[in-house]
Formats: C-alpha cells, sequence, structure tokens
C-alpha cells in the first residue's frame, strides 16, 4: 500500500514538483496566477470583491438597525410612553430638563417600589402645590456624570431606598459607581471637590434601624454630594420602617421641603388640586389579543434589571407541601419549582426566587363595585401620558380595566395619608368629603385608626359612604389610581434547595404572613404568600403532598388567559451575594430564626453531597430558633437526618424555642452567647465564615452579641483598649472579605 508520504510526493496534474523537487521562483508563481482568459478575470475580480465586502461588514452593510426593536413592538405601545416606548431620548439630564423647561427633578432609586411611589407624588404636588414644573425620574435612565452639568437654576431631589447590606438598588447601581470614583478622586472629570459645585439637592432615604446599614445609601450619597460641592437645602431625612412609619416620616420630610421653597424661594402655595399626569381612555375597538392580560412586563433595558434578574417565566410548581402542625394556626408552604422548560434559567444556591403575584377576587370586585365599573371590568383601556416626554407610564398598555386592577397596582396597600385627603375631591357626598377630610387631617389619629383596621382603597371608599350602596365613586377617574396606587411587585423569597442537588427545581420556603392589628380577631393578610396558600389549595392532589386549610381569599388561579392553568406562577430568579465559601472545607456559622432557615438547608445539603463525593466539609454550627419543636420546626426530620448521617460529627445543629409552655423564652441571641467561647474560637481561630438569615431584629440582636464575646475575648486577652469602635472595625473587616454574610428582611 503506498503511504501518504509517497502520495505527496508524487507529480500532480498542473505539473507542479513534487514536495521533494526544487520549488518554483516566486515571479514563476504569480505568472502562472495571472488570468488567461476573460472568464479567470471576472473570478478574480468576483473574489476579490467578496473578500473586500466581507471585510468592510458591519461599516457599509449588515450593520444592525437601531430601530429595529419596533418591528416586535405591539403598535399601540409606541403611542407616548407606554412599558416599551418608542423614542429614544437624551440620557443627558441636564440636557433634557432644559428641553422639557423643568424646574426640579425628583430622582429615585427602588428596589420594591415605594421610592418610586414617593418620587412620583412629590413629582405632582410640586406642580399642584407650588406651580413648579418638576418631573420624577428613574436613576437608570440617565448618565449619572450628567448630574454635574443641571445648573443652578434647577433643583435636584434624590429619593433613596438602602437594599440589603447597605447596597443601592438596582436602578441605582450605575449611578453609587459613578459617585464612589468621583470621591475617591478617579473620576476623569475637573476636581473632585467643585465636581457638583452648582448643584442644588435635596434628598430623603428610605431604610429599617433594624438593619446594620439604616439609611446608608442615602448618608453616603448625602456625604459625597457635600463632599463634590453640592449645596444641600435642607437636612436630608430619613424614614424608619422599623414601627411601619415610612409614609408619616415621609410626610413630614415633604412638609419641611415645602416651607423651603415657600420661605427661601418665595413661591406661594396653593391648594392642592388634582393634575393627572396620565389619561385613560376606553377603547372597544381593541380586540383581546392587543391587550397585556395581566402577563408581568420586563423593566425596559437600562434600568438594572436585566444585570442581577433573569427573565419572568411562568414556572411549573412541581410540588407543595405544607410544613407548620396543624395545631400552629398558621402556614407554612415549601414549594419545588421546574424550570426544566426554561433553559435559560438557571440559578445558584443562595439565590432568591421572585414570585409575582395577583390581587384577590374580592379586593378586585368590590374596588370595581365601588367606582361603578363592574359592568366594564372587561373594557379596554388605553394608558397615555400628559407629557409623554416627562412622564413614564408605569403600567403596560393597552389592557383592561380589571387586568389593571388584578395584576398591575397594588389595590390591597394601605392608603397613605395624603391620598385620603386627595380622594375627598371625588367623594360622591358631602358627607363623604368630610369625613375623608377629618380621617386624612391628623397624624396620630390616622395611625390609630389603621392600628384597628387595614384600609386598603376599596374599603376606604365603601367606608366613606357608610356601606351605601347606591352611592358610587364615579367621578374617581383610573387616571387617579394609576398616579396614586403602587404598581406591583414581585416578592421575593430565599431558594431553600441547593443548584448541584436540584439544578432545574429551586425550592422555596414561604410563611403565610399576616400582620396582626389591635383587635385580637384582625388582621392584614400578605399579598404573596396568601396567593401562594390558594395556589396550594388549587394544585392537583398528586401534587400536593400535605392538605393545607383553604384559604380565606379567592383568586383567578388560572392567570391572565389561563396562562398559569394547572399550577403555574409567574417568577424569575435574582442573583445574590449570599453565597457558601469556594473551599468546602472552610468552617461554617450559621444563625437563623423561622424561614431564615430557607438557604441554610440549601447550604448544608450542599456539604452533605460534596462530603459524600469525598470533599471534606468544614464544622457547621447551625443556630437555629422558632416557636415552639412540635408546632413550627420546620425540615426537623431533614437536619436529624443529616446530624446523625451523612454530616455525623461536622453538623450540630443548636435550636432556641420562644413559646413551650413552662419554659423560658429563648432567642438564638441567647443561644449565641452561651455557646460564646466556641463561636469566638471559631471564628478568630479557625476562620469560619458566619451567615445570618431572617429578620433585620434579629440580625441585628446577634450582630451584638457576637461583637460583645468578641470585644470581652480581646480585653481578656490583654487588649484593654479594644472598645466599641475596634469592634465594629473587626465586624466591618469581616464583611468585606465576605466572612460575614446576612440575607435579612424589615
Amino acid at each position: 500500500m503506498q503511504s501518504p508520504i509517497d502520495d505527496v510526493s508524487s507529480p500532480d496534474s498542473s505539473g507542479f514538483a513534487a514536495a521533494s523537487a526544487t520549488p518554483p521562483p516566486f515571479e514563476e508563481i504569480l505568472n502562472r496566477m495571472k488570468p488567461t482568459t476573460l472568464s479567470d478575470t471576472v473570478a478574480l475580480a468576483a473574489a476579490t470583491f467578496v473578500f473586500v465586502a466581507y471585510l468592510l461588514r458591519g461599516y457599509l452593510w449588515d450593520k444592525p438597525d437601531p430601530y429595529g426593536y419596533i418591528f416586535y413592538e405591539r403598535p399601540q405601545a409606541t403611542d407616548g410612553d407606554g412599558a416599551h416606548g418608542g423614542t429614544r431620548r437624551t440620557r443627558n439630564i441636564a440636557e433634557r430638563l432644559e428641553e422639557l423647561n423643568k424646574d426640579v427633578v425628583v430622582f429615585w432609586g427602588s428596589q420594591s417600589g415605594t421610592a418610586e411611589g414617593f418620587a412620583n407624588r412629590l413629582s405632582r404636588e410640586l406642580h399642584q402645590r407650588l406651580g413648579l414644573d418638576a418631573m420624577a425620574a428613574d436613576l437608570s435612565d440617565f448618565e449619572p456624570e450628567t448630574i454635574a452639568q443641571i445648573p443652578r437654576s434647577k433643583t435636584a431631589i434624590l429619593i433613596l431606598s438602602t437594599y440589603g447590606e447597605g447596597d443601592p438598588s438596582d436602578n441605582a447601581t450605575q449611578f453609587w459607581e459613578w459617585l464612589i470614583k468621583a470621591v475617591e478622586g478617579k473620576n476623569s472629570d475637573s476636581a473632585t471637590s467643585a465636581l457638583l459645585g452648582s448643584l442644588k439637592y435635596a434628598a430623603f432615604g428610605l431604610g429599617n434601624s433594624d438593619y446594620q446599614y439604616y439609611n446608608r445609601v442615602v448618608d453616603v450619597v448625602d456625604d459625597a454630594f457635600v463632599a463634590c460641592g453640592a449645596e444641600r437645602l435642607l437636612p436630608t431625612g430619613q424614614a424608619d420602617d422599623s414601627h411601619g412609619a415610612t409614609e408619616e416620616d415621609f410626610l413630614e420630610w415633604k412638609d419641611s421641603l415645602f416651607a423651603f421653597f415657600r420661605d427661601h424661594f418665595g413661591i406661594q402655595e396653593r391648594e392642592p388640586k388634582y393634575e393627572p399626569t396620565v389619561d385613560v381612555v376606553e377603547d372597544d375597538s381593541l380586540q383581546q389579543q392587543d391587550l397585556y392580560d395581566g402577563e408581568p412586563v420586563h423593566p425596559p433595558e437600562g434600568s438594572g434589571f436585566k444585570q442581577v434578574n433573569s427573565p419572568v417565566k411562568a414556572l411549573k410548581i412541581r410540588n407543595a407541601k405544607e410544613l407548620f402542625a396543624s395545631s400552629s394556626g398558621r402556614n407554612c408552604l415549601h414549594m419545588d419549582l421546574d424550570i426544566t422548560d426554561h433553559p435559560q434559567l438557571t440559578y445558584k444556591t443562595g439565590d432568591h426566587l421572585a414570585v409575582w403575584p395577583m390581587n384577590p377576587n374580592q379586593e378586585v370586585d368590590r374596588l370595581l363595585r365601588v367606582l361603578g365599573l363592574t359592568s366594564r371590568r372587561q373594557s379596554p383601556v388605553i394608558v397615555r401620558a400628559l407629557d409623554p416626554e416627562a412622564v413614564k407610564v408605569k403600567v403596560p398598555t393597552p389592557t383592561s380595566i380589571e387586568a389593571l386592577l388584578r395584576y398591575y397596582l397594588e389595590i390591597c396597600a394601605a392608603v397613605p395619608r395624603d391620598v385620603v385627603r386627595g380622594l375627598a375631591e371625588f367623594a360622591p357626598t358631602p358627607a363623604a368629603r368630610d369625613f375623608l377630610h377629618i380621617l386624612g387631617k391628623d397624624k396620630d389619629s390616622y395611625g390609630s385608626f389603621l392600628s384597628h383596621t387595614h384600609i386598603n382603597l376599596g374599603k376606604l371608599l365603601e367606608l366613606a359612604t357608610k356601606g351605601d350602596s347606591t352611592a358610587v365613586w364615579s367621578n374617581l377617574p383610573l387616571s387617579y389610581l394609576v398616579d396614586a396606587l403602587p404598581r406591583t411587585q414581585p416578592r421575593f423569597y430565599s431558594i431553600s434547595s441547593s443548584s448541584i442537588i436540584s439544578p432545574r427545581a429551586p425550592a422555596i420556603t414561604a410563611l403565610v404572613s399576616s400582620t396582626p392589628l389591635t383587635p385580637p380577631d384582625a388582621s392584614i393578610p400578605g399579598l404573596t404568600t396568601n396567593y401562594l396558600l390558594a395556589l396550594s389549595d388549587y394544585l392537583p392532589e398528586a401534587i400536593k403532598t400535605a392538605n393545607t386549610p383553604s384559604p380565606m381569599l379567592t383568586y383567578n388561579l388560572p392567570g391572565p388567559s389561563d396562562a398559569l392553568s394547572g399550577g403555574l406562577v409567574y417568577g424569575h430568579i435574582r442573583r445574590s451575594k449570599f453565597k457558601l465559601p469556594m473551599q468546602a472545607s472552610c468552617p461554617l456559622i450559621m444563625i437563623a430564626a423561622g424561614t431564615g432557615l430557607a438557604p441554610f438547608r440549601a447550604f448544608i445539603s450542599e456539604r452533605a453531597r460534596l462530603q459524600s463525593i469525598g470533599k471534606k466539609s468544614g464544622k457547621i454550627l447551625l443556630f437555629f430558633g422558632c416557636r415552639n419543636p412540635e408546632e413550627d420546626f420546620i425540615y426537623s426530620d431533614e437536619l436529624a437526618q443529616l446530624e446523625e448521617g451523612d454530616l455525623k460529627g461536622t453538623l450540630r445543629v443548636v435550636t432556641a424555642f420562644s413559646r413551650v409552655q413552662g419554659s423560658p423564652k429563648l432567642y438564638v441571641q441567647d443561644k449565641v452567647r452561651e455557646l460564646g467561647s466556641e463561636v469566638v474560637e471559631m471564628l478568630t481561630q479557625e476562620s469560619a465564615s458566619m451567615y445570618i438569615c431572617g429578620r433585620a431584629s434579629m440580625a441585628r440582636e446577634v450582630g451584638k452579641a457576637v461583637g460583645d464575646l468578641v470585644m470581652d475575648r480581646r480585653k481578656d486577652a490583654g487588649e484593654s483598649s479594644f472598645g466599641e469602635n475596634q469592634t465594629k472595625q473587626w465586624r466591618e473587616g469581616m464583611k468585606r472579605t465576605r466572612k460575614w454574610q446576612e440575607d435579612v428582611w424589615g
């Protein structure tokens, strides 16, 4: 058989010498490549043209169409500024203010929608009460460096929430990073001290004093603005949600802001009268397929949403089970979801799963009835901004009246006091108008009223007419609801499964919440958890692994256009920084109460799996607290099995129960102090990582207990000067290196 080498060295049909022969001169090669016929010339020219054209691809041809996205939009969405506005605007806020001739810009950084709602309300009232032309602005809509170009003739107001461990909201991240760099002198603009020298501003922060980083975002921004030369017009306001005072804190600060404008700018305040920012028009020519029927709509590009969140999808529920004993009188749900049908969705252990809720039938029907809209509930409506250049429509459009109230607006939320006063303008009777004026006049009396009853919008309108079924609020426009009510936001749950063990089946653990009021039999039902409770009751028996009581509230569980039929829920994955250390050998201290155990269930099961394949797990010390081990000790069987099985000698579970008859109340912070020597040894000598998950108030107490233990240990070791400042620095250093992580909520 002829070898490949022999084959290559033989002469070819063209007459070229074999590889082993002397190669022809370069000139001879060029001569042989010259075209000798017309067809050769044409072929060479064509080849040259194709080659050059390919090099110019993306420059002279095959360029991306900057308006190609319009092809995929619904035609109605390009009118005004709908959910998918069709116009491209400048991202320079200074230019924008000049274009629109606005006096004030109210920036917002919002995670749950509260700061966004405050900004929109403040923007409207600045015009209604003071005659100032104002606009609310999403911080992600503008390049942050252009804030420095806002002239002194304009005023900037910032309303900023603090999220997680002192972090900015998703939509404020780019602004935050720019400002930090500016203060550190890394910005390429003019000298840092004069960067914001022409800016006049006021600021208000939303936070919770139970958190260690209470209102950190607004504090950092405020200090940075002053350091960069900006002029603060009045003391920065701060809301404290630890006692539900956010709304009243905002109203108090808003009054001081208006007083400043009156006193320093000589502006005459006038009696506020509702001036809509949107127009809601019924249009019966629209067909069902033209409408947003209730499906969640993704925030636009640049909002910060897509940086940490997956797309929103309808997710199957694999199973649902009740975790609490029936004697507890409460409910806690475990749900395994299925993301197999959505390959673009992935999660990592420690991430969050967001659930998009819907409003219960009872409240939707109530509000439709008192507004006189029951017979027109399916009517299509288009929501247009009256000033489309300055106002963003916050709900999808076009939609239907029912979808608007069921899916897109939070109609179950408590009514703010200034909204109560504003509703008086549309009262159907003089008695109703007087009732609203009196109810909304005084802060303390309204607070006392709310402590006895949950007054959402529908209930308030009913109460104002004292149950008179003939008194319909026909003068209350839908535009007022769109302006005044917050848009529906997703609720986040720590994923309680490991992505290594269940990569396509994330699990959540949800306590069905009910906020108690002063009467023992009154409470405020949690919007999303009660929806999940109803959903678990709706699932086929084959999917449920334990029965749950039938819920008090009912929902349109098949969802918009039956998109959720068969037990689905709209949800998405949100990336989290709450992660296990890379080394499985790193010791762990985990402290949780209630459903704060959810991510630790995932952590522990992942460690068990790694150990089963030969990766030695470091020591795990878990502190867990609940009311009673016979009622609400969730996942107790799983933990016991791991403690005596795969993680025997590695996992230790320490419990604290606060409502066991005949026993003293014990909380996790008490157990942390009780085992203080072991905790400090693990943190300081064994380089353990510490995790806290649960309510912010619990995390605060645990943090104080650990700090005291470390301070006492240092003093016992002879460091007499190691005090609270040094303890704080130690704790901050732990958090910077991710050795101390928290996943907490208010």
